[in-house]
Parts: structure tokens; C-alpha cells; sequence
């Protein structure tokens, strides 16, 4: 695929996305893990939790930040999360006339672990470490992949029969390609990362609750230390600043979509100190949760 051809595919899949968003907002789309965005203008950071995903920039560009590490990537970049992780995001380059566009495809792990099976056979990938989330490079190859797949939704009687291949298509190139290892080793059982992958999942389910290191380790089946330095590795905090980020991310949702108040959500989240409560999401977000949910409130 040219240069000349990549631009095709982009203002084709612009068009796709357009037609189905001609106005500020994101879709579910039939596609199973498919959602589309767009924006007209540059927006705030906000706070959103990352599944297992592969997030493809059609035009402008957007900011991850993971802990104290920040990710930029546009239509020459993807982003690939490997595991759930509470990250701050932000649009940058957006207008009316060149809206922010972009798609995100939630990855089917069961099609991830297959996938590794068969590749495995034949010595097709290459390895490496790194936190749970990076940039890669767009290769005419995914476009081509990420073209067909948005094509898709216009004719919706054969997204059951063609979408799984062609998602499988897209997981082969960005799991043979430079950053694909982080994947691999968080789905691939018996792995250091699988196994903090299992840790991670189940702060997820309990992150309300208070967590012993020891408790965690065991369920990881690994010792605390390795757990300490592997966690770190792969989501640029300790567990129990995940668990913070966690807490505060949903508290955060909570005061937006249910309308309580600071100290309410502070309680459901598992914060014993209001105080403390405060303390941190201001520190995370930049300012007290009143006027952080207020701003956002007036935005909408």
C-alpha cells in the first residue's frame, strides 16, 4: 500500500466513521468490541479506564498518561493496552474542519490465545518486555486490516460471518509487530505478566475492599517482592497506588453519573477518610472533586 493509497484509506475510513458520528460523540458499534469517536475541538484530560485494547487514530492525535509515564500517539501510531489499567487522557489536535477521529477495537483474548498457539508453531513473533501499554507503528498492512473492518458496517449481514477474521488479521499484525510481546505475555498463561495480569483482575473485582500484599502475591502465585517489581513494570505504579487510581477513577464516575456528592462516592469506593479522600483525587485530577465534577457537568 503507497503513501497515495494510505491516504485513500484514511479519508475512506474518516467518511465511515463521519457517517455514523456527524456529531461529537462515541458509538458501540454491531461489531463486537468496536466503538467510534470523534471530537470537534481539544478537550480537557479526563480519567478513563483501559481494557485489553487496540485503539487506531484515523486523524489527529491523543495523550495517555499511565502513572507518571506519558503516551502520545496519532494516525502514524496506535495504542495497544495490554491489561485493564486506569489511565488520564486527552485529545489534542481537534476542530470542526479536522475533527479528532478514531476507532477502538476491545481485543478477544480466547482469539489472542489462539492466535499465539498457531503463531508460536512457526517462530513468528518477537519478544521484548515493557509496561502494559505502548505505541506502535501503523503499517499499510493494518490499515488495509482496519479499512475492510470499518467497510464492514455497511454491510451488516456479513459482520458475523467476516468480522472475527478480520479482527484476527488485526491481532496478527500488531502481535508480530514491535510492541505485539506485551500482549502476548499477559494472555499467555504461566507467564511473569499473565500472572500479574491475574493480580490485576482482581483488584479490579475488589478494589473496594482492602487488599493485603501477601494476598495478592498469593493469588498471583508469586512471591511479594517479584510481584512488587513485575507490577511495577507493566503498570507504572505499585498495586496499591493501582488501586488507589482505581478508586478514584470510579468515584469519579460515580459523582458524574449519579449525581452524590464527594463524600458519598468517597464511602462507596472504599475510602474510610473523606479527608484523605479529597486529598487524592486532587491530586490525581488537578482539583477537588466539587469543582473537577462541576467543570465536567457544564461541559456536557
Amino acid at each position: 500500500m503507497a503513501i497515495e493509497e494510505m491516504e485513500f484509506a484514511r479519508r475512506r475510513m474518516r467518511e465511515r466513521v463521519e457517517m455514523r458520528l456527524p456529531n461529537e460523540g462515541s458509538l458501540a458499534t454491531a461489531i463486537p468490541g468496536l466503538s467510534l469517536y470523534r471530537r470537534a475541538c481539544p478537550m480537557a484530560p479526563d480519567s478513563s479506564l483501559y481494557e485489553p485494547s487496540f485503539a487506531f487514530i484515523i486523524s489527529g492525535a491523543k495523550r495517555v498518561i499511565l502513572g507518571g509515564e506519558t503516551y502520545l500517539y496519532d494516525q502514524d501510531h496506535f495504542l495497544l493496552t495490554a491489561v485493564g489499567l486506569p489511565t488520564i487522557v486527552q485529545v489534542l489536535d481537534a476542530s470542526i474542519t479536522a475533527p479528532y477521529v478514531s476507532f477502538k477495537l476491545d481485543i478477544d483474548l480466547d482469539l489472542a490465545r489462539e492466535l499465539i498457539a498457531e503463531v508460536d508453531q512457526h517462530g513468528g513473533f518477537t519478544e521484548g518486555r515493557g509496561p502494559g501499554i505502548a505505541i506502535g507503528p501503523v503499517t499499510p498492512e493494518l490499515t488495509s486490516a482496519a479499512m475492510r473492518l470499518l467497510d464492514l458496517l455497511d454491510r451488516p449481514a456479513e459482520i458475523p460471518i467476516l468480522a472475527r477474521s478480520i479482527q484476527r488479521e488485526i491481532l496478527y499484525r500488531v502481535m508480530t509487530g514491535p510492541v505485539g510481546s506485551r500482549l502476548r505475555h499477559s494472555v499467555q498463561v504461566g507467564t511473569q505478566t499473565n500472572r500479574v495480569s491475574t493480580a490485576i483482575r482482581w483488584l479490579r473485582d475488589h478494589f473496594d475492599q482492602p487488599v493485603r500484599i501477601e494476598t495478592l502475591a498469593d493469588i498471583a502465585g508469586m512471591g511479594e517482592s517479584t510481584l512488587h517489581h513485575h507490577f511495577r513494570a507493566l503498570t507504572a505504579m505499585s498495586p496499591l497506588q493501582y488501586q488507589k487510581h482505581l478508586r478514584l477513577h470510579e468515584a469519579r464516575r460515580i459523582m458524574i453519573a449519579d449525581r452524590v456528592d464527594a463524600s458519598s462516592a468517597a464511602l462507596r469506593v472504599g475510602y474510610e477518610s473523606v479527608t484523605q479522600f479529597n486529598r487524592e483525587y486532587r491530586r490525581l485530577f488537578g482539583t477537588p472533586p466539587k469543582t473537577d465534577v462541576r467543570t465536567i457537568l457544564a461541559l456536557g
